[in-house]
């Protein structure tokens, strides 16, 4: 186990991403000797606490990465695509929460479970963090796909308004503030979302899939390295604070029993099973809200096909859905153990 201290930027450290990273590295107690918060001019000259210090929000800049050994990047595409390979040049690891470089062939995209060792420890680079709703999807997907072969996965997901980050979970907010004084208006999103379900998240293409779908169905085959795995994703904007939760069939290769299903959602790192239905033990959304773990429930079969499992998958958005995947990548790339 590594024992140095690092010194690592946060791009974007005032959003919702990024003080999950902060809150995080306090309470994983990542080892730092100098933390650099960047946000926008507005937030420049305030200071954020982490590890019981003060750490003065900086600009970005010309030579601000400069002897940084790590950098996370909680911010939106446009400024990852500018300042992610100045970060690199100025060599440190870059893990990046953005969709920027997510499916690009030369970008590895890692979920620290499934497939850390793709990473190259020895050479700073960019690292891609994946979209929320799969990592939570491929988590569960892969002690299935080790155990039993994976044909065909379709996802629905209900997913919060935190995933459009402080900016959708205001309005929600407001708007269940606001709900018997004011009529709701919809700013962030297309539609009011107190008391409704939104079956968009993102732009639509021609072929009737949003862009979050797209995400989805692409980043899971390169997740789990496999490319003639068949995915389909259906998403949806659900009036809940913080936490995803996801409906799934899937078809396995060959045939296998719930108890064996179990087993082998179980022995995998980071899952926690919660299902006992005639108790109404399932995972929710506000029970996996400021959990790390992916919870899976209501594990039952088709009998339509013996291939086919169905499963709900729940998970903390903002944890495990980005901050807590980039620690962890983190963790993986400078061999830390979490104190914990």
């Amino acid at each position: 186990m590594n024992q140095k201290n690092y010194k690592v930027g946060i791009v974007g450290a005032t959003g919702m991403v990024g003080q999950t990273f902060l809150r995080l590295m306090e309470e994983r107690n990542f080892p730092l000797s100098e933390l650099r918060p960047f946000a926008s001019e507005s937030s420049v000259g305030k200071s954020l606490k982490c590890q019981n210090i003060m750490w003065e929000v900086k600009p970005l800049g010309p030579e601000c990465f400069n002897g940084l050994d790590l950098v996370f990047i909680a911010t939106g595409d446009e400024l990852s695509l500018e300042w992610s390979p100045i970060a690199v040049k100025a060599g440190a690891f870059v893990i990046d929460n953005s969709a920027a470089f997510r499916m690009k062939p030369n970008f590895e995209l890692i979920v620290p479970e499934i497939n850390l060792n793709k990473i190259d420890r020895k050479k700073p680079q960019i690292i891609a963090n994946p979209n929320c709703t799969t990592i939570q999807l491929v988590m569960a997907l892969r002690p299935l796909q080790l155990a039993f072969g994976l044909e065909d996965v379709k996802v629905s997901s209900y997913q919060s308004v935190s995933g459009a980050g402080a900016p959708g979970y205001d309005e929600l907010m407001g708007q269940i503030t606001n709900f018997k004084t004011s009529k709701p208006i919809a700013k962030v999103f297309p539609h009011v979302i107190l008391h409704n379900v939104i079956p968009q998240i993102g732009s639509f293409d021609d072929n009737g899939f949003c862009s979050e779908e797209i995400k989805v169905m692409k980043e899971t085959r390169k997740i789990l390295d496999q490319k003639d795995l068949k995915v389909s994703a259906f998403t949806v904007r659900v009036p809940v604070p913080v936490s995803h939760s996801e409906a799934v069939w899937v078809t396995l290769k060959k045939p296998t029993d719930r108890a064996s299903i179990v087993a082998a959602l179980e022995k995998f790192p980071g899952i926690k099973v919660v299902d006992d239905p005639k108790k109404s033990e399932y995972p929710l959304a506000q029970n996996a809200t400021g959990k790390d773990d992916v919870f899976v429930g209501r594990i039952h079969h088709d009998p339509e096909n013996p291939l086919v499992w169905m499963m709900w998958i729940v998970s903390d958005n903002l944890k495990k859905g980005a901050a807590l995947n980039g620690i962890q990548i983190a963790e993986g790339i400078f061999d830390i153990r979490p104190s914990l």
